[in-house]
This record gives structure tokens, sequence and C-alpha cells, in this order.
């Protein structure tokens, strides 16, 4: 029987973004198969891909028996309190990105990923796609090659956006990568 994941404030629903699965694997921490697994990034000494629980991830067991860490330590945004960036960093499932994945903070807190998006999904989101604006103009192209760029994001190739909602304000921010 499954047991109902537990709750991740800072990615919502990690079975939509594909960091979790169902799975029979048995957890490598716990000892247990409880019918998902997680398949995003773990940083750590002993390979733990694809063999963890969420429930020892959100617990923090992960974290403390094998020192893992689910983010890549990248934050984009301000400074937030070392208990928020731990519980992001150590008790939140991470994911896969082309390149080293990043986490978004603000309002003092971290952010919630929801996932992958393209150019279509972004038109709803009118303030994450002006932030993608930014960044690639930053790169020195011109208006007419970053506009071309950011309508050429996809949700599954690259280039690609990962989105991500404020848990206060709920403005959306957004950054790209691409292999």
């Amino acid at each position: 029987m499954t047991e109902r994941l537990p709750e991740f404030p800072y990615h919502p629903d990690p079975v939509a973004t594909g960091a979790v699965v169902p799975s029979e694997v048995v957890c490598v921490c716990c000892g247990r198969a409880r019918g998902y697994s997680y398949t995003g990034p773990v940083y750590a000494v002993e390979d733990l891909k694809g063999r963890l629980c969420p429930w020892c991830i959100a617990g923090g067991e992960v974290a403390e028996r094998f020192d893992a860490h689910f983010t890549a330590g990248a934050c984009l945004g301000e400074d937030v309190p070392l208990e928020i960036f731990s519980a992001v960093d150590r008790r939140t499932p991470g994911f896969s990105a082309w390149q080293e994945p990043q986490w978004f903070f603000h309002c003092g807190d971290g952010t919630a990923f929801l996932g992958r998006v393209g150019a279509a999904e972004l038109a709803d989101h009118p303030e994450a796609l002006e932030a993608l604006r930014q960044e690639a103009s930053g790169w020195g192209r011109p208006s007419d090659q970053v506009q071309h760029y950011v309508d050429s994001l996809d949700k599954e190739n690259p280039p690609t956006a990962y989105l991500f909602r404020c848990r206060h304000c709920a403005t959306r921010l957004a950054y790209s990568d691409f292999t």
C-alpha cells in the first residue's frame, strides 16, 4: 500500500515535476519500499540517486545520515536565514536541469518550484517572462536575438526555463538554461 506523500512547501508537487515517481525501490535510508522514490539530483559522497524515499528527504534523515544536499547550493535572489536555505537544500526534493540547478529566494523565504516551462507556459506569467528577457539581455545580445531565444524556450528540450512562485507575494520567477 502506498503511503500519502509528505508535504514539501518548496516543491509542492514533486510527482508532477518528475522528481518523485511511483516505485517499489527500497530506500537505502529507511530500508522500506513505500511506493515512491526520488529521481532528482543528490549531492553526497555515496551514490544515492534513485534509492531514496521522499519521507526520508522530508524528515531530514537523508541529509543527516549521508550529509546529502538536493540543490547544488546555487541560489538566486536575496539572502535568507540559514534554516530556510537548509530546508530547501537538505529537506526538499531538487530538480534536474540541463546545467546546474538553481533555486530562487524571495520575500525572505525559499520559493516553490513549479516545474520546467517553455514559451507557451510562460505566456501566463508575464513577470517571469520579463525576468527571462532581462536575463538573456545580460548576455549582450540584441533585442531581436533575445526575443528569439525566449520564444524558443521549450518545456521538454533545451533551452528550457524553470518556474518558481514566491510563497508570500505569489510573484513568478524563472531562469533558463541550455546544453
